[in-house]
This record gives structure tokens, sequence and C-alpha cells, in this order.
């Protein structure tokens, strides 16, 4: 209210849109395990998934062979979405994010229908999340990861300044020949003070 208001000369001049704008869903393939929790979820039935399974050798010998869901088609139609965010929301392995991108606009209602190529695109545009309150609670991963790192670097850090390890050197007189025959050959003496009686046996 104390500031003049401008028109914003849209589309020279492009629009401040807040980091969290439900622009578009931009799509990360690489993370996106054919669950297809999210085409569940969706109240309006907009997400179109279809995949197929893939035997994977094993990794080792001896190990037996394992099926994968292989991604062949990821798609969302637009023109039905809501821009809830519930699939972005029950996505496990983040897959999908919230772009500000808003420039889509079709001719025809059909071509609202967008594929994994044109979802890939727009992830570009997604904004980096922003940074954590400096009071806030490490992240339960990173402390995680943080705590194994240093368990890692102080083993190694032990390994590096332990002593080398040597046999005990014996602390027992080497056994003389017969031509050192000596007082050191003799046997222990005792160390029992000497009696002090008479040897008649008086008081």
């Amino acid at each position: 209210m104390t500031r003049k208001t401008v028109t914003q000369q849209y589309p020279d001049a492009q629009p401040e849109l807040p980091p969290r704008t439900r622009g578009v869903i931009g799509l990360f393939e690489e993370n996106c395990t054919v669950c297809m929790l999210c085409a569940r979820e969706c109240p309006d039935w907009c997400i179109y998934i279809d995949s197929h399974k893939e035997t994977v050798p094993p990794a080792a010998p001896g190990g037996r062979e394992r099926s994968r869901n292989v991604l062949d088609r990821f798609a969302i139609d637009f023109s039905l979405c809501m821009y809830c965010g519930i699939c972005i929301e029950v996505c496990p392995f983040d897959a999908l994010f919230w772009s500000p991108e808003f420039e889509y606009a079709e001719t025809d209602i059909h071509e609202l229908t967008h594929e994994r190529d044109k979802l890939r695109e727009w992830m570009w545009t997604v904004p980096a999340p922003p940074a954590l309150d400096p009071a806030a609670e490490e992240p339960k991963e990173i402390a995680a990861a943080r705590k194994t790192a240093e368990k890692l670097a102080a083993a190694a850090r032990a390994d590096s300044t332990a002593p080398e390890t040597t046999a005990p050197r014996s602390t027992a007189p080497q056994s003389a020949g017969p031509q050192s025959a000596g007082p050191q050959s003799a046997g222990p003496r005792s160390t029992a003070p000497e009696s002090t009686e008479p040897e008649g046996g008086d008081a």
C-alpha cells in the first residue's frame, strides 16, 4: 500500500515468482523406479506410465538374476491436472519436482499431454532448495553419512599411527659356556636375612 503500483511488462519482463510456485511438474527420470505410486494416488488420473521388466545379470559370480522395471513412458495431462501436488508428495524416490515454468499454452487441448522428454526439460528449471535454518536439526541422512565418514577417518588415522609390532626381547641372561662359568652362572641368591642366633642355641 505504500508503494506505487507498477504494471509488469510481460512478456518483455519476466515476473518474479516465489520459489514454491506450482507451475509444471518436472521429472527426474533416473530416480523413477516405476512404482506407480504417483499414478495411483492422483485424484484426476492424469499420469500415464508404461514400463517393462528386464533381467539383470548377477553382480557377483554365483548370485541370482534379478528383474527390474524399465520406464517406457511417463506422461502428464495438464488439461486434467489440478496442481494438488499429491504425486510429488507421495513419490518415495524424489523423481517429481515443482517447476515455476508456466509458459506452456497450447492451441489444442490434446497437446497439453506432455511426455517424459518435455518433463525432463522442465527439470532444469526447478530452483535449488532453500538453505536450512542455522538452528535446524541436521537431516538424519546427512548425520548418518557424517558419522560413518568420521569413523572411517578415525580408523584410518589409528592404522597410520599404530607402532610396528616387534618380538619382545628376552631379559634372561644368556647361557654361558663352560669357559665363562663364574659368579653370574650360579643359581639365584637367597634374599632371606641371615640368622643372628648363636650356634649353641643359648639365648
